[in-house]
């Protein structure tokens, strides 16, 4: 059977470095780092997600300024508040909570978060600097796919990677990081033919879809290493739910040398590399 990769725990131990290293910087600043993060309507996934990272915040010592806003606020309406955080020196991190509501454009918004406040890293000026070999704030998924595997001293060097999934949010700044680790990169995605076959060749196999339970048996090689960023939600016959990701675990978990769980995997690494862009944002400008 295959080893965990266990996310939640190296979590922890991040966030418990994190607060060491607020408590020591804390006299100089005078401040705690801060975090925003904008949210806008009722989505109740997204209200789960928010909860998770102010509680964390709180856990490590980095102040919240959260906003929640009603599902008609308007472009301009965020636009302003993105603004004005953007001059607030109380906060390190800006963080706008998607899906939003159809009639905004997410784009546009994360375009106005200060490249140096962009706690999801996600700017075109960070995603640059991630594709240019520079040091900038990396997006949170990613950077938590290859924050584990460092933790677990996983090789990659050299390694055939396949990420399956091609988004702006994962697929492509992880192809970019496994690159900058000196991986042979393929990126597959819904078009792709015989991707079975291709994912099949990965050493490392990243999956990023958003379909639940997609990669099966067949995709997977033998010792390979399974990466599952997706999080999804079944409901069986009754009407309970559970949460899956994009690997089916069950058959993939007597193929793979290592594998991550869902939850308790990718999901955590993410919330901690969303405060550990916070505190390194925060550490430039005290």
């Amino acid at each position: 059977m295959a080893n965990l990769l266990d996310g939640k725990t190296t979590a922890q131990k991040i966030q418990w470095q994190l607060r060491e290293i607020i408590k020591s910087r804390k006299p100089q600043g005078g401040r705690p780092p801060g975090l925003a993060v904008l949210m806008v309507g009722d989505n109740p996934a997204s209200a789960v997600y928010v909860r998770n990272k102010e509680k964390s915040c709180e856990r490590v010592g980095i102040a919240s300024f959260g906003q929640h806003f009603p599902a008609d606020t308007s472009q301009e309406e965020l636009t302003e508040a993105i603004a004005n955080l953007n001059e607030d020196d109380r906060v390190d991190g800006i963080l706008v909570q998607l899906p939003l509501p159809d009639h905004l454009d997410a784009v546009s918004l994360l375009y106005e978060i200060a490249p140096h406040k962009d706690a999801d890293g996600l700017h075109p000026m960070n995603l640059g600097r991630l594709a240019r070999g520079e040091k900038g704030l990396r997006s949170c998924t990613p950077a938590g796919v290859m924050r584990l595997l460092e933790e677990y001293q996983i090789p990659l060097a050299g390694k055939r990677a396949v990420v399956l999934g091609r988004s702006i949010l994962v697929g492509k700044p992880m192809a970019l990081m496994l690159l900058e680790a000196n991986c042979t990169v393929t990126v597959a995605h819904s078009r792709t033919e015989n991707l079975e076959a291709i994912a099949s060749e990965a050493d490392i196999l990243i999956a990023a879809v958003g379909r639940p339970e997609m990669v099966k048996a067949n995709y997977i090689k033998p010792g390979a290493v399974v990466i599952d960023v997706g999080i999804n939600r079944l409901e069986d016959a009754n009407g309970k739910s559970r949460l899956v990701g994009d690997v089916d675990f069950q058959a993939a978990e007597p193929i793979a040398g290592y594998i991550t769980p869902v939850p308790g995997g990718i999901g955590p690494m993410t919330v901690a590399m969303l405060l550990q862009n916070t505190v390194d944002s925060y550490q430039k400008r005290i």
